[in-house]
């Protein structure tokens, strides 16, 4: 055999080694993320050859698949689209998936590992594979009330079971039906997506969740936490409460949101402090206390926690850092405070709970089409906030707030409401954003509600927590508390 075969013939040889090498690679280490790829459309449609699991609320389905005459098979539909698309998310052929229908992905199509079984018995018994189901914590009724209190107003609110940090509501606004990117109508889909992408309104976002916010006034309950649990204070220690209150190193005063002193002689209690959320108050006692313990009590609430619910919460933040001033506004939810209304629930459930902070979460259970139990979430304590002491003077000290101070909107005949508002400026110029939080009945709690309206609502530069996203609170807890 001359040179000039031997060498073709290593050519083909090492073409032969090539292929087999890349075919081994792309079968054996690559299929999955092939298959996994955003654009494949055969896995695709093979997704929706299989009918997708439902996700319910009360045993009602809010996202359910049904049979379709195309080539999809199946069409994901949502009955109360907009309801319950903050946790239901939407599956969508072009624009893949969100929430609930992304994180549990797997176990609705029927694909996850935790199928594996059922799968093969579905093989040899010859049934048609189908997804498990999602089981959400919700509560139809509070969730239908938070909806229909917030209205059209820019904003979110949630309700947890302080006992266990069940999900019962979360609602944002505005919102989007699901249904609208679902459709198999491939042109409509893309336009309907253009359209909420384009939406300076941001639809899509799930303020209750994904979006942080100075808490204003709502903090005060955390400075008023790490107050008492330095054992320096009580509820009636006497605390400077001026006018205004000029903060360190600078020229600039801090005023209180009416006019005057909070009390005689420029002085108050902590606990008429909360009450009617004197500002100088509070600037005072955060100075006293220290950054590092304002920190740690806001660290204890689950600031600069990551959570998932099982969806990614964003991280709501107390400044490091702090100059005397910075710290003073800081105190009263300020500076760079920044909380999501998810935390700001998880503040009042805390206290509603002894002190004990419960890991919020949304997913009560999964199951297979037999209703047999996959997988179940279990409460679980997040933290220890403060104190059942500590706990208890807190309740006091909001239910003053509703009883005779700024709350007093939230009130409910017959039903002791502990609450605390907030009013937080976000921009000169700009209209406040309104807060409430609040938990109910104070001597066995139900539920926590935060409520967060976007610059204040239709109200704009009059608008405060008490007059705002107290009512709006007041309506949730009524469905809560069945009223």
């Amino acid at each position: 055999m001359n040179a000039p075969i031997r060498r073709l013939g290593l050519v083909v040889a090492a073409m032969f080694c090539a292929l087999l090498i890349a075919t081994t690679t792309i079968q054996f280490f690559q299929a999955k993320a092939l298959d996994d790829r955003p654009g494949n459309r055969r896995t695709l449609l093979s997704s929706y050859a299989r009918q997708r699991g439902s996700i319910l609320v009360g045993g009602t389905a809010v996202a359910v698949s049904k049979p379709s005459n195309d080539e999809y098979k199946w069409l994901r539909t949502y009955p109360q689209g907009t309801t319950y698309a903050a946790a239901t998310g939407y599956y969508s052929f072009l624009y893949g998936s969100s929430a609930v229908e992304s994180r549990y992905g797997s176990l609705l199509s029927g694909t996850s590992d935790q199928l594996f079984y059922r799968r093969f018995t579905d093989i040899v018994t010859g049934q048609k594979p189908q997804g498990a189901n999602v089981d959400l914590t919700l509560d139809a009724k509070v969730q239908k009330a938070a909806k229909s209190a917030l209205g059209s107003k820019v904003g979110a609110v949630v309700a947890l079971d302080p006992k266990t940090g069940a999900i019962l509501a979360m609602v944002t606004s505005p919102t989007y039906d699901p249904n609208e990117l679902s459709g198999h109508d491939l042109t409509t889909v893309q336009k309907n997506w253009t359209s909420l992408i384009k939406n300076t309104s941001r639809p899509l976002l799930n303020r209750a969740t994904s979006e942080l916010y100075p808490p204003g006034s709502t903090f005060k309950l955390i400075v008023s936490a790490a107050a008492l649990s330095s054992g320096k204070y009580t509820p009636q220690t006497s605390v400077p409460g001026p006018a205004s209150l000029r903060l360190p190193q600078t020229n600039t005063t801090l005023p209180n949101d009416f006019s005057g002193a909070c009390g005689p002689g420029g002085r108050t209690t902590l606990i008429l402090a909360l009450e009617i959320s004197c500002n100088t108050a509070f600037a005072s006692v955060g100075l006293s206390l220290g950054q590092d313990a304002v920190a740690a009590q806001a660290q204890r609430f689950g600031f600069g926690q990551q959570l998932n619910i099982p969806m990614s919460v964003a991280a709501s933040r107390f400044p490091t850092g702090l100059d005397p001033a910075q710290l003073a506004q800081s105190s009263i939810g300020q500076y760079d405070v920044q909380s999501t209304p998810l935390q700001m629930a998880m503040v009042s459930a805390g206290i509603a709970n002894g002190g004990r902070v419960m890991a919020p979460y949304l997913v009560k259970d999964v199951r297979d089409d037999n209703l047999d139990v996959i997988s179940s979430t279990d409460p679980k304590l997040f933290s220890t906030a403060v104190s059942s002491q500590v706990a208890s003077e807190l309740k006091t000290m909001m239910l003053a707030v509703v009883d005779s101070g700024t709350g007093t909107r939230a009130q409910i005949p017959g039903v002791q409401v502990a609450g605390k508002t907030g009013t937080a400026q976000h921009g000169e110029g700009l209209p406040a954003h309104a807060w409430f939080t609040a938990f109910a009945p104070a001597d066995n709690p139900k539920i926590a509600v935060a409520v967060l309206v976007e610059n204040g609502g239709k109200y704009g530069a009059e608008a405060g927590g008490g007059s705002v996203a107290a009512p709006i609170a007041k309506q949730v807890i009524e469905a809560g508390i069945g009223r």
